[in-house]
C-alpha cells in the first residue's frame, strides 16, 4: 500500500457529490442555503423603507436617490452570468463562502457610510457579492438534492424565500428604520452572513464542473456592459421618457453588446453561457416567464407600498407588515406547491399559477383614493400570493431541468439573472407608464379641480396593476407553449445530480 493511500484509508470519509447513498447533512446544509437566499433577495427591498432616512442623513439628491437601489440591482443583474461561471469552475462552496463574506463586508461599509458615494459604492459591491452568492446558491441544491420527492421540497423552501422574501425585506425595513436606525438596514446583514459561514463550513460539500475549465472573458465583457446599458437605459427612461437622449443611446449600445455576446457565445470553445442552455425548451421557457413574471410583480410591491403610505397613510412599519399576508400566503402555497409538483409535473402548475397571479393583480386595478385594506386590498394579495407560489418552484426546477454538472452554476444564474432584469424593465416601464397614465387623467378631468391629481395617482397605479396583469397572462402563454416536460422533470440524468 503507499503513503497515499495509507493515509487516506486512515481519514474519514466524508460525503461527496457522486457518492452513493444520500448526502447525510443535506437538510443542514438547506438552511445555510435558504439563510444566504434570503439575505440576498431582503436586501433588494429592505432599504426601500429607509431610503427617506438615509437621504437625509447623507445629503443625497432626489435626482440620486435612485442608485441606492440601482447599484445594487445593476451590479447583481449585471454580472450573475459571470458570477454563475465562476461557481461552476472554482468549487461552488468556496465560492458561497467567499460571497457571504464579500457580502457582509460590503455591508458593513454601507453601514458606516458617511457621504453618498461610498453608500452607492457599498450597494454595488452588495450586488457584485451577490452575484456570486446567488448562483452557486442553487446550483448547491441541484447537486445535494437527488432524490425527486427531496429536491421538489428542496425547491420548495427555495421558491418560498424567492417570493415571499421582497415582502419580508419591506417588513424589516419598515423595522429597523422606526425602531432602531436606517444604517441597521444595512448592518443587520453581517450577523446573518457570519452565522451562514459557520454552518456552511462543516453542512455543505464541494463540487464544481469537470473538464476544460477556461473563462470568456470576451463574452463576459459584452454581455456586463450590455446588460448594465439596458438595465440603466430602463432606469432613465422613468425620468427623462423614451426619447430623451439620455436614455435611447443606452439601448442602442445593450443592443450592439448584447448582439455581439451571441456573437461571441457561437464562436469561443468554453462560452459564458453556452447558448445550449437557453435553447433547451424548458430551461428557456423557465428564463423567460421568470424575467415576464419579475417585471409584472414589481407593479405590486412598489406601487401598493406608494398607496398605502400616501392614501391609507400607513406607517413604513405598518405598510411593511401590511404585506405579511402576501408572504404567509407563498410560504403556505409553496408548501403545497412542492407536494405537488413531483405528482402533475411544472406545466399545469405554472400555467395556472400564472393565471391565478393574474386574477389577484386585476382584483387590485380596481382600487379607489377611498379604498380599505381588509376588503380592496387583502384578498386580491392573497390570491396573488398562492398563485405565484405555484409558478417560483416549478420554474427553479424547469430552469435547471437536464443542465448537467457543468451547466449547473450557469442555469441557475440565468434564472436569477431574467428574474433580475425581469424586475428592473417593470421598475422602468411600469413607473413611466403611471406617470403617463396620470398627466392623462389629470387632463382630462379638469373640472374635479384639486381631486384630480389624487384620482389622476391611484388612476395610474390602477394602470400599472392591469398591465402587470398582462405580463403575468403572456408568461402563463410562454408557460403553456414552451414547458413540456411531464412529472418526472426532477429526475435529472446521473451526470447532473452528481460531480
Amino acid at each position: 500500500m503507499s503513503k497515499l493511500e495509507a493515509t487516506t484509508s486512515n481519514k474519514k470519509h466524508h460525503w461527496q457529490p457522486g457518492d452513493e447513498g444520500l448526502d447525510p447533512n443535506r437538510w443542514y446544509a438547506l438552511v445555510v442555503i435558504a439563510i444566504a437566499s434570503l439575505m440576498i433577495i431582503l436586501d433588494a427591498s429592505i432599504i426601500n423603507l429607509a431610503l427617506p432616512k438615509a437621504q437625509v442623513a447623507l445629503h443625497i439628491s432626489n435626482a440620486n436617490r435612485q442608485w441606492v437601489v440601482t447599484a445594487y440591482s445593476l451590479a447583481f443583474g449585471s454580472l450573475l452570468l459571470l458570477g454563475g461561471r465562476i461557481a461552476d469552475y472554482v468549487g461552488r462552496k468556496k465560492i458561497f463562502i467567499i460571497g457571504l463574506i464579500g457580502f457582509a463586508g460590503a455591508s458593513a461599509l454601507g453601514g458606516f457610510a458617511t457621504n453618498q458615494a461610498l453608500l452607492f459604492g457599498a450597494r454595488g459591491l452588495q450586488g457584485a457579492f451577490a452575484a456570486l452568492l446567488a448562483p452557486s446558491a442553487l446550483s448547491l441544491i441541484n447537486v445535494t438534492f437527488t432524490v425527486p420527492k427531496e429536491r421538489a421540497r428542496a425547491f420548495g423552501v427555495y421558491g418560498a424565500i424567492s417570493g415571499g422574501g421582497a415582502a419580508i425585506g419591506l417588513m424589516a425595513g419598515g423595522a429597523l428604520t422606526q425602531y432602531a436606525n436606517w444604517r441597521w438596514c444595512l448592518f443587520v446583514n453581517v450577523p446573518i452572513a457570519i452565522i451562514a459561514v459557520i454552518l456552511a463550513i462543516p453542512n455543505l460539500h464541494e463540487s464544481k464542473a469537470a473538464g476544460e475549465n477556461k473563462y470568456d472573458s470576451p463574452g463576459a465583457v459584452t454581455v456586463t456592459v450590455g446588460l448594465i446599458s439596458l438595465v440603466y437605459g430602463f432606469s432613465q427612461a422613468a425620468s427623462h421618457g423614451w426619447a430623451n437622449i439620455h436614455t435611447y443611446p443606452y439601448f442602442i449600445i445593450a443592443a450592439l453588446f448584447i448582439g455581439a455576446f451571441i456573437a461571441v457565445e457561437m464562436q469561443v470553445d468554453n462560452p459564458l453561457l453556452p447558448l445550449r442552455v437557453v435553447k433547451e425548451r424548458n430551461r428557456g421557457g423557465s428564463y423567460l416567464a421568470s424575467l415576464l413574471t419579475g417585471t409584472g410583480l414589481f407593479a405590486m410591491f412598489l406601487f401598493l407600498s406608494i398607496y398605502m403610505q400616501n392614501f391609507l397613510h400607513y406607517s413604513p412599519l405598518h405598510s411593511g407588515f401590511a404585506f405579511l399576508p402576501f408572504s404567509g400566503g407563498i410560504i403556505v402555497g409553496a408548501g403545497v406547491a412542492s407536494q405537488v409538483l413531483p405528482k402533475i409535473g411544472p406545466r399545469p402548475m405554472m400555467v395556472g399559477g400564472l393565471i391565478v397571479g393574474a386574477g389577484g393583480l386585476w382584483l387590485l386595478s380596481g382600487i379607489t383614493p377611498t379604498s380599505s385594506y381588509a376588503k380592496d386590498l387583502l384578498p386580491a394579495m392573497i390570491i396573488m400570493s398562492l398563485g405565484l407560489a405555484f409558478v417560483f418552484i416549478p420554474s427553479a426546477s424547469t430552469g435547471l431541468h437536464d443542465a448537467g454538472e457543468h451547466d449547473a452554476g450557469v442555469a441557475s444564474a440565468m434564472l436569477n439573472t431574467s428574474q433580475q432584469i425581469g424586475g428592473s424593465l417593470g421598475a422602468a416601464l411600469l413607473n413611466t407608464v403611471a406617470l403617463a397614465s396620470t398627466a392623462a387623467y389629470i387632463k382630462g378631468h379638469a373640472s374635479l379641480g384639486a381631486k384630480a391629481p389624487i384620482f389622476g395617482a391611484v388612476h395610474g397605479f390602477s394602470t400599472t396593476f392591469k398591465i402587470g396583469a398582462g405580463f403575468l397572462l403572456l408568461a402563463a402563454l410562454v408557460s403553456g407553449l414552451l414547458i413540456n416536460v411531464g412529472k418526472d422533470s426532477l429526475v435529472e440524468h446521473e451526470a447532473g445530480a452528481a460531480a
